[in-house]
């Protein structure tokens, strides 16, 4: 297995959110950033016919998605220029554009918003329940995997000696040294040096450190074979279906069904929604 990639950034996160809401709604016009000190910073821009939108800040309050970030919860018109019911503060971006449509979508994170996520279209065009609902999966996935990384921050700060925390180089060592145990396990059919082999995987995820945070209600439980868990293992270093077919002797087909059922267990809708919940019921480092 080739190395593996540094963990992505926050900025590559929200791209890549970007990217998936264009490809899974109607919209042809997607975009979105975090906040920073306060305002939104729109980092991430496709399927845009000018660079209108380039450098747009939003604060909260103001336009539809400062709305939606006060709110906690999407807004969106169907003719963004006559809307009464928002402030025209970045008219000059969203005008500039040409957009009619548009759809805001807030990064809600422990009940406060992160940051925005945006899908617009040129003309007026009706939204319904089928757009909107995967639209809203994109930024929970996004939420989701930043509620991680906050708790995951949140033990290493927390965790003594401070010299003992894993450095983020190091975790990602972890895992991918997780995910090559798993594909040297799944070619073994000695049910002894496998469960040897399990031994040695709990060490990583225990040295990881991304065991289930401590809980004061009860902890659902998700049961994942050893084949979903060989997949999920392989997901999380970026691999394709194609990638990790190669890796566990397996077909194309045969990964893309163990990752339909993985997500399933875990109640996510994408793939990288699948490792953030594994990852948080200490299944995966």
């Amino acid at each position: 297995m080739s190395a593996s990639p540094e963990r992505e950034t926050e900025t590559e996160l929200v791209a890549r959110a970007v990217r998936e809401l264009a490809r899974r709604t109607r919209f042809p016009v997607a975009f979105g950033g975090l906040i920073e000190e306060g305002v939104v910073h729109v980092t991430s821009i496709v399927g845009n016919r000018t660079n209108s939108l380039d450098g747009l800040r939003v604060r909260p309050e103001r336009g539809l998605g400062g709305r939606a970030m006060m709110e906690l919860r999407p807004r969106m018109t169907n003719d963004y220029g006559s809307s009464q019911q928002i402030t025209h503060d970045y008219d000059v971006f969203v005008l500039g554009e040409g957009l009619s449509t548009l759809l805001a979508l807030p990064i809600v994170v422990n009940g406060r918003s992160r940051g925005i996520l945006y899908a617009g279209a040129w003309e007026e065009t009706p939204v319904g329940g089928v757009t909107t609902a995967p639209a809203m999966q994109v930024a929970q996935s996004v939420a989701d995997e930043l509620r991680i990384r906050d708790e995951v921050e949140r033990r290493l700060r927390s965790s003594a000696p401070a010299a003992e925390a894993v450095a983020p180089r190091q975790r990602e060592e972890l895992r991918e040294s997780f995910a090559e145990l798993r594909s040297i396990a799944a070619s073994v059919d000695d049910a002894e040096l496998r469960a040897r082999l399990a031994v040695v995987e709990h060490r990583l995820l225990t040295l990881a450190g991304d065991a289930l945070p401590p809980t004061t209600g009860p902890v659902p439980t998700v049961r994942l074979s050893r084949r979903e868990t060989d997949v999920l293992a392989c997901a999380a270093l970026g691999a394709t279906n194609a990638e990790i077919a190669s890796q566990l002797g397996l077909r194309e087909g045969t990964v893309k069904a163990y990752l339909g059922t993985a997500m399933s267990k875990l109640d996510a809708s994408t793939r990288h929604s699948a490792v953030a919940k594994a990852r948080r019921a200490g299944l995966l480092p």
